[in-house]
C-alpha cells in the first residue's frame, strides 16, 4: 500500500440543473481546475505525495469553484485556472494558504482590535 498523501486536494465538480439558485462548480470550470492541479503536481514532481481528486457537492457551489485542501481543512472559493500554480506554490509546497482565495468562514479569527470576518461558520452550520 502506498503511504498516505501529505496533502489531498478536493475540487468540487458538482453539477446542478440549469437555473439552480446555488449554481454549481462544474459549469464554473472546476473540471478544468482539477485537471490543472493534476498537471501542476506532476510538473513539479510531487504527484505521488499530493493528490487532486474530484469531489461531489461540498455545499459551497455558490462560492465556487470550490477547493478544499486536507489535512488542514483549508477552503478556497472562486478559484480560477490561473490560481492553481499559486495555490500549489504557496500552500501545497510553501505551507501558506492563499488568503485572497479563502472562503469567508475559512479566514483566520481576528486578533484583538482587528475586524472579524462577518461569516466564520461553514455552510450548513447553525
Amino acid at each position: 500500500m502506498a503511504p498516505p498523501f501529505q496533502r489531498h486536494i478536493f475540487v468540487c465538480t458538482n453539477r446542478r440543473p440549469d437555473g439552480h439558485p446555488k449554481g454549481d462548480c462544474a459549469t464554473k470550470g472546476s473540471e478544468e481546475i482539477r485537471a490543472a492541479f493534476k498537471t501542476e503536481l506532476d510538473k513539479r514532481g510531487i504527484k505521488g505525495t499530493m493528490r487532486a481528486n474530484a469531489a461531489g457537492c461540498l455545499d459551497t457551489c455558490a462560492f465556487g469553484p470550490s477547493v478544499v485542501v486536507y489535512p488542514e481543512g483549508v477552503w478556497y472559493g472562486g478559484v480560477k485556472l490561473e490560481d492553481v500554480p499559486v495555490i500549489v506554490e504557496e500552500h501545497l509546497i510553501g505551507g501558506r494558504p492563499v488568503e485572497r482565495l479563502l472562503m469567508k468562514f475559512a479566514k483566520k479569527e481576528a486578533k484583538p482590535g482587528e475586524a472579524k470576518p462577518a461569516d466564520t461558520k461553514p455552510p450548513g452550520t447553525p
